[in-house]
């Protein structure tokens, strides 16, 4: 008997309710030191500290953050590189590519094929659910850090609209995550073996993202080269518009770009995937 579209919706969505659901309760079955690691993860941050309030005390060493390099003063970057470390929360995508890759390598990809289950929205969906876990047990941990940092927001809470894009940016860099790794990973069609083009992009994408420092120290030409490239928004972007770095036509051009490459990865890992299945072969039961 055949489903009606509207049945057919519903089938989908309940489909992806279930991956969802089935996940949530695998990892928080097993990431109760989720808690003690995140709040682990923001101690190399100090050093980080340290080493811009030596640069800032150089430049008014009366009163370190009276000196402001590029529109930052110290206790903005300070801020910045805590917000940094949500966005990359949201955008970060552990082990996805290398597993994908693996997945196609070992012939595991067999049960996608044969099954009515999609890979990508699977692992999508997985993914949506890891983040979930994450931030359920996590968010006491990015609450204390923050309360305890709480002045170094000097410039107060954001307006509603700031905020809107500011939670937009962070939904949309975890989708741009997802499907630039995919693609990456879904180079394995065609490579057995792409740890060394994934370590490529993970060094470029440490310093390229504006996790390591904020884009707008980068001298010309390349701060215009690194502000076309859509690894700026997995860190940077989303820290920059929570503090009002960028605001009015820039920030609607922003997230018009941000869609764009959500857009674009999504489409390429389709294409990718639509070819590598074309030029796949599985032996064996």
């Amino acid at each position: 008997m055949q489903r009606s579209p509207q049945n057919e919706f519903l089938h989908a969505w309940a489909t992806r309710w279930m991956i969802v659901k089935t996940a949530l309760a695998e990892k928080l079955a097993y990431r109760g030191d989720f808690a003690l690691g995140t709040l682990m993860r923001f101690l190399p941050i100090i050093t980080q500290i340290f080493l811009w309030w030596a640069v800032f005390q150089s430049l008014s060493p009366e009163d370190p953050n009276a000196g402001r390099i590029s529109g930052y003063s110290f206790h903005d970057m300070v801020a910045y590189y805590l917000l940094t470390m949500v966005g990359r929360a949201f955008s970060s995508m552990p082990g996805l590519s290398s597993s994908i890759a693996k997945t196609i390598r070992d012939g595991e990809i067999k049960r996608y094929l044969v099954q009515p289950i999609d890979l990508l929205s699977f692992l999508l969906w997985s993914r949506v659910a890891h983040k979930l876990a994450y931030y359920v047990v996590a968010i006491g941990p990015f609450a204390l850090v923050f309360f305890l940092c709480r002045d170094y927001f000097t410039a107060g809470w954001p307006d509603a609209m700031t905020l809107a894009c500011f939670a937009a940016s962070l939904v949309l860099s975890f989708a741009l995550g997802f499907y630039l790794e995919a693609c990456l990973g879904l180079i394995g069609f065609w490579m057995l073996e792409v740890s060394s083009l994934l370590f490529v992009y993970m060094l470029l994408q440490f310093f390229l993202s504006g996790h390591m420092f904020p884009l707008d120290l980068l001298p010309a030409p390349f701060d215009t080269i690194v502000n076309y490239l859509p690894i700026k928004y997995l860190a940077y972007f989303p820290a920059a518009v929570f503090l009002g770095k960028i605001q009015g036509a820039a920030l609607a051009i922003d997230m018009a770009m941000l869609v764009f490459w959500v857009v674009l990865f999504y489409l390429l890992s389709r294409w990718i995937f639509a070819k590598g299945l074309v030029r796949y072969s599985g032996f064996g039961g």
